[in-house]
């Protein structure tokens, strides 16, 4: 239906988001051509594209264009974008940068081949009467055949009435190749007017292999920036055994792998989709996506999850999310969006590019234009060669580069990190970052109330009525107390168990039948009071205990008071009598708390923790990790209040948090951070996610962000001053002065080795240090 005359509140706009391979790119005049071409399409609202992947990350309404329209409107700007699969998209890329890789190493090889002898002949038989024909003729291959790809590309861009740094290749390189044609040619026409016909057969072809050997490197070495995906990518096999109705097991394609499929995953083989296992124990080795090198012991109920690999038992695991869905996927995807996005500064480099080579050719021109008043009896030739050196030298590929090369190696490094970053923005930000503010539970603690000790357990009829009872509870402490309860009963001293038995003070003696609960009353804020076999039982705080006219011995009373000085939580057991158990409940600080906090203290950052528990717990959890200033019971609102109050005063601010009540602080906050156990909430609002639970993956994100930032100022730097230098060098202004005019030749390698220097330099940190 035609919706062209609905209103605005008829019409429903949806956004699409793909990301396209494009083709034909080669510097930063390049991708803001491409960009600008994509904005003017009707229903275009955000476009990002990235010369270090070859792609162009579109947001667009389907109502208005499609894949098709964009690909025409790319394809007539000069440049060709990919229509594939959003899966897809990356590899298709990795396939084209591969084909490039391939035809540009062959193109250079051949030039190599073919400007070593050019290059004798020039210098060394340069007044032979033989020597320019041999010229031409060697030179014609390297300037027309291999590098014919930068006069297309240049046509191409004429005919939009644009230029890149293939016009500025073609330019000075056939500018010197017809000129050194001519002169060949018609010598007649120079040596009639006394002067000599030289001929730069050997300039055009030696610039165009330095460029060639430029864009090879250059290509090699954006290929290393990505590597940190393609290790993810290859975590996840191609194939799985996956168990039929009948029970017998067969070798099927990940692809074919569907949710609820009962998976077999061998020993030393990684698992192939994210799932739970229903049988069988192992270890699982999980640090390629939380950065933790212990591995970790799976049960039956157990999560595993997609790229692991397991240890030494075999596990039987029934698929949950496949494909698309797992957390390894989600992973891929996020690290690739941010590869792609784009930091601040490089919003002023594209202003700056999208101008430059118009720029360079004004200059060149005046250069041969005041060589040509100026330049005495040489004037021509030396202001043509000023010109061709100016065009040579000149490198918007090395201010294209300076900033993605760095953020891909940034976000690589965080991926394997156990950091995800969400965009270029959050990397460049977290720097700066003067107050950090921490949720309590899951953050600091580990967000799983356990069991740490307990008395009067050792009855067979006190525990299975207490396991009873709290398995039909509720509350959330009484998951704990089952869980406490039933490892002891799977098995003491068992590791793969993980039992919790060894922490109590006595031991715990399960009944082999669970008795039958004949009432069951819960009595919210208090307990649970229910009859087992005649007897009633009362499950809850000390309140409901004293209420029901229950004394409490002084062993008890002096076990519970140091048990809440440790700010534990203490759950009474009791019959209609007397009280029959006691257990002690804390969610444990985690063990890298301390020493996160301590770094992050030492690097000048102010500590806060905010938690909805008590005082005195919180006040224990904050003495035991450091943290001078906490606030307790507060609400989901408060904290977002608190957060926005810190940004008052001019705090640049971080919310660690890992729960739907931390959600609103989260979104305050300029950079937030969701733990990755948390809730999918949580880690959809924040803009980086630590997969890892080891808090000092928090010092480690915000020393990333300070390296890669200074990278990129780094390659800005040089990318600036390479050309602010060069370009006035090449048009001879050091002339008067001493006599020195820069030869095409070596402003081609200058050229090349500026590019290769931003690609290599960003390189750099995939081998940093973060611990420090």
């Amino acid at each position: 239906m035609d919706d062209t005359n609905a209103t605005p509140t008829e019409r429903t706009v949806t956004t699409l988001k793909r990301t396209f391979p494009v083709t034909g790119m080669t510097c930063a005049s390049c991708v803001a051509s491409v960009e600008n071409t994509l904005r003017k399409q009707p229903g275009v609202q955000e476009v990002v594209v990235n010369l270090a992947t070859n792609t162009a990350q579109v947001a667009f309404d389907p109502k208005a264009t499609d894949d098709a329209a964009l690909k025409s409107a790319v394809v007539n700007a000069g440049y060709d974008l990919l229509i594939t699969a959003e899966q897809d998209a990356l590899a298709e890329a990795e396939v084209q940068q591969d084909r490039s890789l391939r035809s540009l190493k062959r193109r250079l090889f051949a030039s190599i081949m073919l400007s070593v002898p050019l290059v004798i002949a020039g210098m060394a038989f340069m007044h032979a009467p033989w020597s320019p024909w041999v010229q031409w003729a060697l030179s014609t291959p390297v300037v027309l055949v291999f590098g014919r790809s930068f006069f297309i590309n240049a046509w191409k861009q004429a005919k939009h009435r644009s230029a890149n740094m293939d016009t500025l290749v073609s330019l000075s390189t056939g500018v010197a190749y017809v000129f050194s044609v001519f002169n060949t040619t018609y010598p007649s026409f120079w040596s009639s007017r006394g002067l000599m016909p030289h001929v730069y057969f050997e300039a055009a072809a030696v610039v165009i292999t330095f460029i060639l050997l430029g864009k090879f490197l250059e290509e090699r070495a954006k290929a290393g920036t990505s590597s940190a995906i393609k290790k993810l990518m290859g975590l996840r096999p191609s194939t799985v055994l996956r168990e039929g109705s009948n029970g017998q097991t067969s070798e099927v394609a990940i692809a074919d792998v569907n949710v609820d499929d009962i998976l077999v995953v061998r020993p030393g083989e990684s698992i192939a989709v994210d799932g739970e296992v229903i049988s069988g124990e192992s270890y699982v080795d999980e640090s390629m996506l939380s950065g933790e090198p212990v591995p970790v012991a799976k049960l039956v109920g157990a999560q595993v999850l997609a790229g692991t690999i397991n240890q030494k038992g075999s596990l039987r695991m029934k698929a949950r999310k496949v494909g698309a869905a797992t957390l390894l996927a989600q992973i891929v995807r996020t690290v690739q969006d941010a590869q792609g996005s784009k930091a601040p500064v490089q919003k002023l480099v594209d202003k700056i590019a999208g101008v430059f080579v118009p720029i360079v050719i004004g200059i060149a021109i005046v250069s041969a234009i005041v060589w040509w008043i100026f330049g005495g009896e040489h004037a021509f030739t030396q202001g043509l060669l000023a010109m061709v050196t100016v065009l040579v030298i000149a490198c918007p590929c090395a201010l294209g580069l300076a900033t993605p090369t760095a953020i891909m190696a940034g976000m690589g490094k965080g991926a394997e990190n156990g950091i995800l970053i969400k965009d270029a923005e959050s990397l460049e930000r977290a720097r700066n970052i003067t107050a950090i503010v921490l949720d309590k539970t899951g953050t600091i603690t580990e967000g799983k109330p356990e069991v740490v000790e307990a008395m009067g357990l050792d009855e067979t009829e006190v525990s299975g009525a207490l396991l009873a009872i709290e398995s039909r509870s509720t509350h959330p402490l009484a998951d704990a107390v089952v869980r406490h309860l039933q490892s002891a009963k799977a098995g003491h001293g068992d590791p793969v168990a993980s039992t919790h038995a060894e922490r109590s003070r006595s031991g715990v003696d399960l009944p082999d039948v669970s008795p039958t609960i004949a009432g069951f009353e819960d009595m919210t804020g208090k307990g649970v009071k229910a009859t087992i076999d005649g007897t009633t039982w009362l499950v809850g705080s000390r309140r409901l205990i004293e209420e029901h006219g229950i004394a409490i011995g002084p062993e008890y009373r002096d076990t519970e008071k140091r048990w809440q000085e440790a700010a534990h939580t203490v759950i009474w057991f009791a019959d209609a009598k007397q009280v029959r158990a006691a257990i002690a409940i804390a969610d444990r600080i985690k063990p890298s708390a301390a020493e996160a906090i301590a770094r992050l203290k030492d690097a000048g950052i102010k500590v806060y923790m905010q938690t909805g528990d008590s005082r005195r717990t919180a006040q224990a959890v904050s003495k035991a990790v450091g943290i001078d200033d906490f606030r307790s019971e507060v609400l989901p609102k408060d904290k977002a209040a608190f957060v926005i109050g810190l940004q008052q005063q001019g705090h640049v601010v971080a919310m660690v948090g890992d729960g739907i009540n931390d959600s609103e602080a989260l979104a305050k906050a300029d950079v937030s951070i969701a733990m990755g156990q948390g809730s999918d909430i949580a880690m959809d609002v924040a803009r980086m996610t630590l997969i890892s639970t080891d808090l000092n993956t928090i010092p480690r994100a915000i020393t990333l962000s300070r390296k890669t930032v200074s990278l990129i100022r780094q390659n800005l730097f040089w990318a600036f001053i390479y050309n602010v230098l060069g370009i006035p060098i090449a048009a001879g202004v050091l002339y008067p002065f001493t006599g020195f005019l820069l030869d095409p030749m070596l402003a081609g390698a200058a050229m090349a080795l500026s590019s290769v220097s931003v690609v290599s330099n960003s390189l750099r940190l995939k081998w940093a240090k973060l611990d420090e």
